[in-house]
């Protein structure tokens, strides 16, 4: 499917995980949901908030309606433009200790 080419196009542009979930009679008269998932993917609290682009779309076929779901998780950007500044709360720094002089 070209939700392959999806997934492979936005990691290659700097994205941390994505998903898209195309759903509806794809190929037989039974409706199914196809996932497609790449890389690393918040699903709760406030991170998902500030991390998470969510678009939904949804497409007239003669067989049906299809949905299409696509979420792309941002990296961290500490300017702001490619994405939140604030990073996850999950990363821990370490600081070296100071020594005795």
């Amino acid at each position: 499917m070209s939700a392959n080419g999806v997934v492979r196009l936005v990691m290659n542009e700097g994205a941390k995980g994505i998903e898209v979930a195309v759903s509806g009679k794809l190929r037989a008269q039974r409706a199914k949901t196809m996932k497609f998932k790449q890389g690393y993917m918040i699903s709760t609290g406030e991170p998902k908030k500030n991390f998470i682009d969510r678009a939904v779309r949804h497409v007239n076929l003669k067989q049906g309606v299809l949905g299409i779901i696509v979420k792309i998780m941002l990296p961290q950007d500490p300017e702001g433009i490619s994405g939140p500044k604030k990073p996850l709360p999950d990363v821990v720094e370490i600081v070296d200790p100071k020594s005795d002089d």
